[in-house]
């Protein structure tokens, strides 16, 4: 692993040389602005920013490396752009991890009134200045998060008993107990494999993941449980960052808005045929009666602090969310 992040850090590096004008953007899923939430929101970034003259080129999807390789190159300031996971964001420090707390938000326009209007934007990116990055933008790859499954229809909390989840971390895994199933870390490579051997029956995803990712012939059954609205995060180097001129600020500060607005006007058009497309593959999609998302809300509402963040951290997401309520 650190020879492969040798080799694309020298590659990088090969690449700048005699080319310091360009802006080198990893994207994160396949450049299709049809079924990809987080590439309309590359594409208008880089759209716009080519409009006003500058140079943008786009790396593939696992073109760099992956999400760690890309974070140590966005650090040294060798990759200006990194469309990331919130995860990656977190290694630096835990408090974004909020973003990922179940049934935080009201919904979308809640999650972003939050992020904007009370503070929480400048609390992340200042927490995350120890580790040479910042939060440029977040995106939405799809509709809020509900639970995928191989086994059967989830309507109430009891149907989660006897199912291992994947999970992405300790908080999903307290998640899923509290939910009475079971959950096991899985990376995202590898969850084709572990949903064909039984190693996992399931994840919580945006609707739109099994279709971009290719999981709709292992998956049969999807609860719209808005669960999370979560989303991903747009990194950039800091260091690239602190050295752009007052003028190229505003105008990569723009774009960003730009390209925001555009993630905002997809996810509105596409997220309610999203459903649609989902039963069209041969996916049995439930919708939760308001009394049993009550109790997955209430269950998960009690394990806040028992991932990775500290019970302070997490006063300072619900203070917000009160805030803007």
């Amino acid at each position: 692993m650190k020879t492969i992040s040798l080799f694309l850090t020298v590659l990088l590096f090969s690449i700048g040389q005699g080319r310091a004008a360009e802006l080198k953007m990893a994207l994160d899923s396949p450049q299709d602005v049809k079924k990809s939430g987080s590439y309309v929101w590359a594409h208008s970034f880089a759209s716009t920013l080519r409009a006003d003259g500058m140079a943008v080129t786009e790396y593939p999807r696992g073109a760099l490396g992956g999400e760690d390789e890309r974070l140590d190159q966005t650090r040294q300031g060798l990759l200006q752009i990194n469309m990331a996971a919130v995860r990656s964001a977190g290694k630096i420090d835990r408090l974004i991890f909020g973003l990922y707390l179940p049934y935080l938000f009201d919904d979308d326009a809640h999650q972003i009134k939050a992020l904007e209007q009370a503070g929480l934007s400048e609390k992340i990116n200042k927490s995350l200045e120890k580790g040479d990055i910042r939060v440029l933008a977040f995106t939405r790859p799809g509709s809020p998060a509900g639970i995928f499954n191989t086994k059967r229809s989830i309507r109430t909390v009891a149907d989660m008993q006897g199912l291992r989840m994947r999970a992405l971390d300790a908080g999903q895994i307290a998640l899923y107990k509290a939910w009475g199933a079971t959950g096991t870390i899985v990376s995202w490579r590898e969850v084709p494999n572990a949903l064909q051997t039984g190693v996992a029956h399931g994840y919580i995803n945006p609707s739109i993941a099994p279709l971009i990712f290719g999981h709709t012939g292992f998956l049969k059954h999807f609860t719209d449980a808005g669960a999370i609205v979560g989303g991903r995060v747009v990194l950039a180097s800091l260091k690239w960052y602190r050295g752009l001129t007052e003028q190229k600020r505003r105008l990569i500060g723009q774009a960003a808005k730009t390209a925001t607005a555009a993630n905002q006007k997809w996810l509105k058009k596409t997220g309610p045929a999203m459903l649609g497309r989902l039963e069209q593959v041969g996916i049995t999609v439930t919708r939760l009666a308001p009394e049993a998302r009550a109790e997955f809300a209430r269950r998960a509402r009690t394990v806040y602090s028992a991932g990775v963040l500290s019970p302070d951290q997490v006063k300072i997401w619900t203070d917000a969310v009160k805030a803007t309520r």
